[in-house]
């Protein structure tokens, strides 16, 4: 007689299982489950074999144990033509396919309110030990994680039995599942040991790919997208029309919602390679932009443009009125809004959803290795501000020096940012020296006709010379913002004081590299 196919099901993921298990008992499959998902599986009317009554032994220790056995992992494990004798000897039947997804420990530990002990009961010990049991052994047993494999495995044994070739994709994909909930278990508990970021001893990074993208920073290059679960951010906004994003749009993006989401009130910032060429907060979204854009124009050609509040369609109106964008991005879109940005399809607008707060690990990689840093998240507490100057800002002068200073953290070094009124002026980034910074963004002000008299300047780190002083003051600007510092702070100081400009140091840098 032909033996009988037997699967045997355990998952946290219960998309499609019903439809799942019914197809596998159509195709003479006995179905072997545990817990929550052998009840599910009744309830939706399918027949399963508790994993109680294949061991003898009832689950225990609130379900800890019930997986853990010799006819669970000697049926996984056991190697066709090599084992049987074996299997037979002590009354074990083997497995034909372990359906298999594991606790939800990164979902669960993304909430704010998850305790330490319920994140330890969302570890997962049998499940990652029979996973890996049937991926060794997948010559034999085919192994799925994920629902959207349920239509391959189906139509696989409909055929007869899944592929080699299969079989192997689905036992790697099997062992990274493991592998990132292991590595998602360990960043977890290293963060508990300290209040700095993680930096274990090895570091092992999991994240879904998204997307394959059409090609890297340049055409001859491939890339693609991969996210974490449970993040925020550009890698998980909702594309509401237009091709998806480029590698570039969303390096771009990235930078534009950062520097936005810093704002407390309406802002809007414009990104173009990667560094802002024009921000502005006002008391609408519509007024952000429209002094925003008005900075620097000719750069905002083809850039991103990002929001910090539901995009309205006045905005949008004078978004598709005023210029030539690649990207769009808002935590939401009105519908006013879509109506008119669907004049234009070749626009991408994405919604990037509510903020969130979580602290991710920022890497970089070299030749050979990858840099990890924690997020510049350092705040600026205005009664923190130290005066170094005979004059104190006013307080007119000291609120348009924290929105500069809050621009300046998103430019590329060396990076300067004048600013008036809630909105930039004039921004000269990524340099090799400060002085030139500070030139460049007094000519971009000079292109748009934009007055600098009475403005402030924000530097992301100390002035090393008065070179850059004396350029700014030239140009008319009153009150200047940097961290301090340097050798010749004495020096730049007292430049400050023959112009009559105020400064304050923040004892914070900002370099963005």
């Amino acid at each position: 007689m032909t033996r009988k196919r037997r699967a045997l099901i355990s998952v946290s993921d219960k998309r499609g299982l019903a439809a799942f298990a019914e197809s596998l008992r159509s195709l003479s499959f006995e179905i072997v489950s545990t817990g929550g998902t052998a009840r599910a599986l009744r309830e939706a009317g399918v027949e399963v074999v508790d994993v109680s009554a294949v061991t003898g032994f009832p689950e225990i220790m609130d379900g800890r144990v019930k997986t853990l056995h010799p006819h669970i992992h000697a049926g996984l494990l056991a190697r066709a033509g090599v084992d049987d004798a074996v299997l037979a000897e002590h009354g074990i039947e083997p497995f034909d396919l372990l359906v298999v997804n594991l606790y939800p420990f990164e979902q669960v530990t993304a909430r704010d309110d998850v305790s330490f002990a319920e994140a330890v009961e969302n570890i997962d010990v049998g499940g990652p030990a029979m996973l890996r049991a049937a991926a060794k052994n997948h010559e034999r047993v085919a192994v799925v994680v994920d629902p959207a494999d349920y239509g391959a495995v189906l139509e696989a044994f409909e055929a007869g039995e899944p592929s080699p070739a299969l079989r192997l994709r689905f036992a790697a994909k099997a062992f990274a599942h493991t592998a990132r909930y292991d590595s998602a278990i360990g960043r977890f508990l290293a963060a508990r040991e300290s209040t700095r970021a993680p930096y274990p001893e090895s570091l092992v990074l999991g994240w879904d790919k998204a997307q394959e993208l059409s090609y890297g920073e340049n055409p001859h290059q491939t890339a693609a997208l991969y996210r974490e679960r449970g993040g925020g951010g550009i890698a998980h906004g909702t594309l509401l029309q237009g091709k998806p994003l480029s590698y570039n749009n969303l390096l771009d993006a990235d930078a534009a919602v950062r520097c936005v989401g810093a704002f407390p009130g309406p802002a809007c910032v414009i990104v173009k390679h990667m560094t802002p060429c024009g921000a502005a907060t006002a008391g609408s979204l519509v007024s952000a932009y429209d002094a925003a854009h008005a900075t620097d124009p000719t750069s905002a050609f083809g850039g991103i443009i990002a929001f910090n509040r539901p995009l309205d369609a006045a905005t949008a109106i004078s978004i598709v009125e005023r210029q030539v964008a690649h990207v769009v991005a808002a935590p939401a879109v009105e519908p006013g809004a879509r109506a008119a940005f669907a004049k234009k399809q070749s626009l991408r607008v994405i919604e990037t959803g509510a903020a969130r707060e979580r602290r991710a690990l920022e890497l970089r990689s070299i030749g050979g290795g990858v840099l990890v840093q924690e997020p510049d998240e350092a705040a600026l507490d205005p009664a923190t501000l130290r005066v170094v100057t005979r004059r104190a800002p006013t307080d007119a002068e000291l609120r348009d020096l924290v929105f500069a200073w809050i621009v300046v953290k998103f430019v590329k070094s060396n990076a300067i940012v004048y600013a008036r009124d809630g909105r930039t002026l004039g921004i000269g980034a990524g340099q090799t020296s400060r002085v030139m910074s500070a030139r460049i963004a007094g000519l971009k002000a000079e292109e748009q006709r934009l007055s600098l008299d009475g403005a402030v300047m924000a530097s992301d780190a100390y002035i090393p010379f008065r070179d850059g002083l004396d350029v700014a003051a030239a140009l008319g600007i009153r009150a200047v913002i940097q961290p301090g510092g340097s050798m010749r702070d004495k020096e730049v100081i007292a430049a400050a004081d023959e112009h009559g400009i105020a400064m304050v140091v923040t004892g914070i840098r900002h370099f963005r590299h």
